[in-house]
């Protein structure tokens, strides 16, 4: 099914800000959110009707009719969890047996007829569109645009000097990278063997790191509102994710009402207050050269461990950490153009890989695990020696 909203849900990779707001502010206008029973719900010829939930606005006042909803793959998925199909199964009968394909979602539908979901679509003016997710009815939106903003706001009023280093949107989630050039410090331990395989220029030379946090947010079920601090290396632009000093806030609230979702003023408020209050915590703790330094130094800690042959290591940290066999070829390739023989060198090589994933999801869980694959490293070269 093709509509005119195709174009809303496609991906933004390495996007400028402007960009993204222009994208999210369009997709804001064509949400289509409503929590309803499964007896409203039907499949037809694999796509999701959702009785009398779309409103239509016109010269004859307002109608009522049918949303149409094309699954994304990524709604797919989720709804293949949901009703325990295994997706690849749900995913064979789409391209080979959509009347087995209807059949299945809609014996899992009528098995409980009251129970109840939220639905996130994208509709154009007719109630036609896109499936993004089918969720609990007590998960809490958390809008892309209203996080965007809200940490937006909440930078500014820490006062921080910061740039967004990059701005990235898939149908998953959205992540911004926060840098401040101006908490700055030198890594040489950290940077000593290490060139980079961009620039070719060497971390011994300019062993300059900044301060900053990774933002992401999730609006179909895939993770929490998460702020990361990440050091970024000057000389090449890898991100290490401090992932075990991030704040989360997890999508899951009280049930919501039947019907189009009108949130009470209150209720949008906590949440964007707890946005707010996460980005100042970040601001404050992470933007701060006592933070940047005692984290240097930790990583430090992990990073010398000598590495003979860095083949068996990665396929040993890629089994344990699940990349993929693309990423992992990515990480050799890198590990090999940084020179950097130590188990921090394999924390360089991955998240140098991360930069060349084309999709963004990929790319900044590969960047999130820098950290971890260089520790997991570092405790495999101890245990074999």
């Amino acid at each position: 099914m093709t509509t005119d909203l195709d174009h809303l849900s496609a991906s933004a990779r390495n996007a400028s800000l402007q960009e993204l707001v222009t994208l999210l502010e369009r997709q804001q206008a064509a949400k289509h959110d409503v929590v309803v029973a499964a007896s409203a719900l039907r499949c037809e010829r694999g796509m999701l009707r959702a009785t009398n939930t779309h409103q239509r606005f016109d010269l004859d006042g307002v109608t009522r009719r049918d949303a149409l909803l094309a699954p994304t793959r990524l709604a797919e998925a989720g709804m293949a969890d949901r009703f325990r199909i295994p997706t690849d199964y749900l995913r064979r009968m789409r391209a080979e047996h959509l009347d087995l394909y209807d059949a299945n979602v809609n014996g899992w539908l009528g098995h409980q007829p009251e129970r109840r979901f939220l639905v996130r679509g994208l509709v154009d003016h007719s109630g036609a569109g896109v499936l993004r997710a089918l969720l609990s009815d007590a998960f809490r939106i958390v809008d892309h645009l209203d996080v965007l903003m809200t940490v937006l706001d909440g930078v500014s009023e820490a006062g921080a000097a910061v740039d967004v280093a990059q701005a990235d949107l898939t149908e998953a989630r959205m992540y911004l990278k926060i840098r401040s050039r101006e908490i700055a410090t030198m890594a040489p331990q950290l940077l000593r063997n290490y060139t980079s395989p961009f620039t070719r220029a060497r971390g011994a030379e300019n062993p300059l790191v900044f301060a900053g946090f990774v933002v992401s947010n999730s609006e179909t079920g895939h993770g929490a509102f998460t702020i990361s601090p990440q050091i970024t290396v000057q000389i090449c632009d890898n991100g290490m994710t401090l992932t075990k000093h991030a704040h989360r806030e997890v999508h899951l609230g009280g049930k919501l009402p039947a019907g189009a979702i009108r949130w009470n003023q209150d209720t949008h408020d906590a949440s964007l207050a707890l946005v707010r209050k996460c980005t100042r915590d970040a601001v404050a703790t992470f933007l701060s050269e006592d933070f940047l330094s005692r984290r240097i130094a930790e990583l430090e800690q992990d990073a010398s461990t000598p590495v003979r042959d860095p083949q068996p290591l990665i396929e040993h940290v890629g089994a344990r950490l699940r990349f993929s066999e693309t990423a992992r070829a990515a990480i050799l390739n890198r590990f090999i153009e940084g020179g950097d023989m130590t188990s921090g060198g394999m924390m360089h090589a991955v998240t140098a890989a991360a930069q060349d994933m084309a999709d963004a999801d990929e790319s900044h869980a590969l960047e999130a695990a820098g950290v971890e694959a260089m520790q997991r490293a570092a405790a495999f070269v101890r245990a074999g020696t």
